[in-house]
């Protein structure tokens, strides 16, 4: 075994998936008709998407403070570099990847950009119901056609960590840390081969 994520990676990770799952679910159930009447209380809904945007947002914040901050760093750093492999990678070649393959790291990138323009557009959707100079106009728009571009991305996401069965077993390495060596080999070769240059 060869450990991928630590502590502070992988609580990144799920606090950022269990915050979008909430949001999601609550942010349907005020959204489309047929949920709404089924739950029947609006303004609770509301509360509850709000109030799981906040702890989202506060959690992702104490991981910042509180985690291994240089790990994070380096990551980021690897994910906003695509390099020559990568962009072979992405054209269907087969091309040995870092940590993070060049889909990983693009991935990552939208997913962060997703989340600062959720949290603008539904700062903005909610001081708008309070104070309606700010009730701007294409706000209600951005924030839904960024959800249905979200739910896509969590489809393929789902899919290459739980069903495809060449990538699957990347699902332990969110889990519990680590991965085979032989199958980090055979889809992140560059990385292991650096992480055995340092032993």
């Amino acid at each position: 075994m060869i450990r991928r994520f630590g502590f502070t990676e992988r609580a990144l990770h799920w606090i950022h998936a269990t915050g979008f799952l909430a949001m999601l679910a609550t942010g349907l159930v005020l959204y489309l008709p047929a949920l709404a009447e089924i739950v029947a209380r609006r303004n609770l809904v509301k509360n509850l998407h709000l109030g799981a945007a906040l702890v989202w947002l506060v959690a992702i914040v104490l991981v910042f403070v509180l985690g291994d901050r240089r790990r994070l760093r380096d990551d980021w750093r690897e994910i906003e570099t695509l390099d020559a492999d990568d962009r072979r990678w992405l054209r269907g070649r087969k091309a040995p990847q870092g940590r993070f393959n060049a889909g990983q790291k693009l991935n990552a990138i939208v997913t962060a950009a997703f989340a600062v323009l959720f949290l603008v557009s539904g700062f903005f959707l909610w001081l708008g119901e309070r104070d309606h100079r700010f009730l701007l106009d294409g706000t209600g728009t951005v924030h839904e056609l960024l959800t249905l571009a979200s739910v896509g991305l969590l489809a393929g996401h789902l899919y290459l960590a739980v069903i495809h069965p060449a990538t699957r077993h990347a699902l332990r390495g969110i889990t519990v840390g680590d991965v085979r060596e032989d199958w980090a080999q055979e889809h992140h070769g560059k990385w292991v081969d650096e992480e055995r240059s340092r032993l």
